[in-house]
């Protein structure tokens, strides 16, 4: 029975790491397009107040503004935001955002490789973030031009926020101010709307925000998530969208709408959360479309109404999305390790603030969940110990009623009993560490804190696989870049050394799977990030030493 439970336990980690490769857990719940739709009378999110009083009759007159700026707006005029965080180019047509680099965040570790551009579609397919008062008209069908303050705002270090001020009259009478205040030392940037009536009759609409990305065709890591999420009834929804022409509708208290790949992530953060509805699309293009839509509101003649947002255009880093207190740290998920995982990363986070090496902070970690763990890896290999002085009376016993099974389990309970040995005490342990291994998996395979970050010699990039060397042909099951995989090679022979000291089971046959253990695993670890791997080679060499430990301790 012991042989049984053991090998059932190696074929079922095998499994669980062989699907955690190959296959990504699914969490969109979310309906099918008009599927648990319902209408429900809007709630008031939007500032309404009376605006100053207008004498008839009603002009629509732009308002005054500095004299570089022209009289009549002039289409497709680029305004520069560039700050100590990122480089950012805004359209005066939208407005839209048509640039948007990070400075500290490059595409490889080559120092000389571009910044990072979160805005990766063309500009004839549409605008990559947009928010605007939408009422639905054929006078809005196009994109509204406006006036605007400045061509180009510059913060250092020590500078104040700056405000950046788009303004128009649409044809139908409505005078829009558009807001955008950007901070020095903040990927934050404020946008207040402002919509005034200035036409004799009431105008209906509603401020809309809309998304649109064009997923990278291979994702960087195995469990990051791609794609289009929201904060639904203060839950979590990533919105999986796999068929071209495919749409899927939301309806909720949304509290943000997103674009999230491997390490960054652009949001649109209402300043209310309020009742609304997300509509994502997939385009035969390839391109992701969301659009969240909140209640309608209905603007009276000389009426004024206002809503503010949070716009974040930065890395998906815990830390700096905490700091926002919109409740965007929740688009950082490690599944149903995320309980786990996230203490961890807060520990990882704190030994880097002091030693300043991302590999020598993993090093740390795991030396400290292996001391947490050392009771019950203790136990396991006393266990193990124990059950190897039974092998030759188990052998016996099996060789004598090898024809009647009833029998044999009998005598092997008796056994058991007589010497007071758990058959399940080697691998109930070893169950109980597995939550940890996973989420240390999700943890340091996803982490934006191990992106391009260095550990020493050979190893330049704890979240990419590590190579030494550069070979120019392709290796059969090696991602690129091909080169020797030496971190997952001494894993794997840190396996094989730690499955020679483990007392081997009785039957031949499931002695020669638990061999090929290393052997599997190094394939399997060849392409995960050398931060994973560093992690379960400096468990090996732990384990081995306390597996030493206790198989060479007298009885």
């Amino acid at each position: 029975m012991e042989k049984r439970t053991v090998l059932a336990f190696v074929l079922s980690f095998i499994i669980l790491i062989a699907w955690s490769y190959f296959f990504a857990p699914t969490k969109d719940k979310a309906p099918e397009k008009d599927e648990g739709i319902k209408k429900e009378v809007p709630e008031k999110v939007q500032e309404i107040s009376k605006a100053p009083a207008l004498h008839p009759p009603l002009t629509p007159q732009v308002p005054r503004i500095a004299e570089k700026v022209a009289t009549v707006p002039v289409a497709g005029k680029k305004i520069e935001i560039d700050t100590p965080l990122y480089r950012a180019v805004f359209s005066n047509m939208g407005p839209a955002i048509i640039s948007f680099k990070l400075k500290k965040y490059r595409q490889s570790i080559d120092p000389d490789s571009p910044l990072i551009e979160l805005v990766n579609i063309e500009k004839d397919v549409g605008d990559f973030l947009l928010v605007r008062f939408d009422n639905q008209s054929a006078a809005q069908s196009k994109k509204i031009i406006y006036q605007v303050d400045y061509q180009k705002i510059q913060l250092g270090p020590e500078s104040s926020p700056r405000d950046l001020v788009f303004r128009s009259i649409t044809p139908n009478g409505l005078s829009i101010h558009q807001t955008f205040r950007f901070f020095p030392d903040q990927y934050r940037i404020n946008l207040s709307i402002k919509v005034v009536n200035q036409s004799g009759n009431p105008v209906k609409g509603a401020f809309r925000s809309d998304i649109k990305a064009l997923p990278p065709q291979d994702k960087h890591s195995y469990y990051s998530y791609v794609g289009l999420a929201i904060l639904l009834n203060d839950k979590l929804e990533e919105v999986k969208i796999k068929k071209a022409s495919e749409e899927k509708l939301h309806t909720g208290q949304i509290d943000w709408v997103a674009y999230e790949d491997d390490f960054f992530i652009s949001a649109v953060i209402p300043d209310k959360p309020s009742k609304g509805t997300f509509k994502a699309r997939l385009l035969p293009s390839g391109l992701l479309e969301g659009t969240y839509m909140p209640q309608s509101v209905s603007i009276d003649p000389s009426v004024q109404v206002s809503s503010q947002y949070t716009l974040y255009l930065g890395p998906r880093d815990l830390g700096i999305l905490k700091q926002l207190e919109k409740k965007l740290d929740r688009a950082v998920n490690f599944g149903w390790t995320d309980i786990i995982a996230k203490p961890l990363l807060y520990l990882l986070r704190f030994f880097n603030q002091h030693i300043d090496n991302y590999g020598l902070s993993i090093i740390l970690l795991t030396i400290l969940i292996k001391i947490l763990f050392w009771p019950l890896t203790h136990k396991s290999y006393k266990s193990m110990k124990e059950m190897q002085k039974l092998q030759p009376r188990m052998t016996k016993i099996r060789e004598k009623y090898k024809d009647n099974k009833e029998k044999l389990n009998k005598e092997m309970m008796a056994l058991y009993k007589t010497y007071k040995v758990n058959p399940m005490g080697g691998c109930l342990p070893m169950i109980v560490q597995i939550p940890v291994f996973f989420a240390l998996f999700r943890l340091l395979g996803n982490s934006i804190e191990l992106r391009h970050a260095p550990f020493m010699l050979w190893i330049n990039d704890l979240s990419a696989p590590d190579r030494l060397f550069s070979f120019p042909f392709t290796i059969p099951m090696m991602s690129p870049p091909y080169g020797i995989p030496v971190l997952t090679l001494l894993m794997g022979a840190s396996m094989f050394v730690q499955q020679k000291m483990t007392p081997t089971p009785g039957d031949p046959t499931q002695a020669k799977i638990m061999m090929f253990l290393p052997i599997i695993f190094t394939f399997m670890f060849i392409n995960f990030p050398s931060g994973l791997v560093l992690y379960w080679l400096v468990n090996n060499i732990l384990s081995i030493g306390q597996q030493y430990r206790i198989l060479k301790k007298p009885a």
